[in-house]
């Protein structure tokens, strides 16, 4: 008789007989049970690997964060110390933000499309 009728016996998987041949050893148990809970509380806790890392990448944003308010302190304060006492100061904000004009001049608007 031919082999075409008879099933194929399936080969065993070598990395299940190296897990199952590692379950009967009693040491790599406990290991795994002393072992398995340790590093999942040093990887997820609150104190954890993974939590000082997200920390730290928020402090550099907040670091960042803090180093561009510094600038846009220096940046009005310059500009209101500026705006003092310095009459062409004053004209040019009053001229750029409100859109004032001298009497007798012509103000005209052009729309960019």
């Amino acid at each position: 008789m031919d082999n075409n009728f008879y099933r194929k016996e399936k080969k065993k998987s070598r990395v299940r007989e190296l897990f199952l041949r590692l379950l009967k050893n009693r040491r790599v148990v406990v290991g795994l049970l002393i072992g398995l809970p340790l590093l999942l509380a040093l990887l997820f806790s609150d104190r954890g690997i993974l939590k000082r890392v997200a920390l730290e990448r928020e402090k550099v944003e907040m670091a960042e964060k803090l180093r561009q308010a510094e600038e846009e302190t220096k940046r009005l304060q310059a500009e209101s110390k500026a705006l003092d006492g310095d009459a062409s100061a004053i004209e040019k904000v009053a001229r750029e933000k409100y859109g004032m004009v001298r009497e007798g001049e012509k103000l005209y608007k052009v729309n960019r499309e």
